[in-house]
């Protein structure tokens, strides 16, 4: 990894406060907690670099279902590979159905 490169989503996306707070919150995990509990993730990215993606994005509240929808699909029966955040919703997505998500994730894995 060089020097600009980053193992989070380095693309351009709007610092807005709940972005912010959102991705740092993700950030704080990935220096602290994540050391602790061991890279075990069955995907790629990792959960955390796909919910601080998600994050970037979409805002804080849209991404942080993503992100909590990816972690469900993580566990012991659940998916693998690579799965990577969507870069772009359909509009038949809303902020007030952050549940609607969920398809996006059955899609990609049908």
């Amino acid at each position: 990894m060089t020097k600009s490169e980053s193992r989070n989503f380095s693309g351009v996306w709007r610092k807005t406060p709940g972005r912010l707070l959102g991705t740092g919150l993700v950030r704080l995990y990935q220096l602290t907690l994540s050391g602790f509990i061991g890279n075990q993730c069955r995907h790629l990215p990792t959960c955390s670099e796909y919910t601080f993606e998600a994050i970037a994005r979409y805002g804080l509240w849209a991404g942080s279902w993503m992100g909590l929808f990816r972690i469900m699909r993580c566990g012991p029966f659940g998916t693998h590979g690579f799965d990577p955040v969507p870069t772009y919703l359909d509009e038949t997505y809303h902020w007030y159905t952050p549940w609607r998500y969920w398809k996006i994730a059955q899609k990609k894995h049908e």
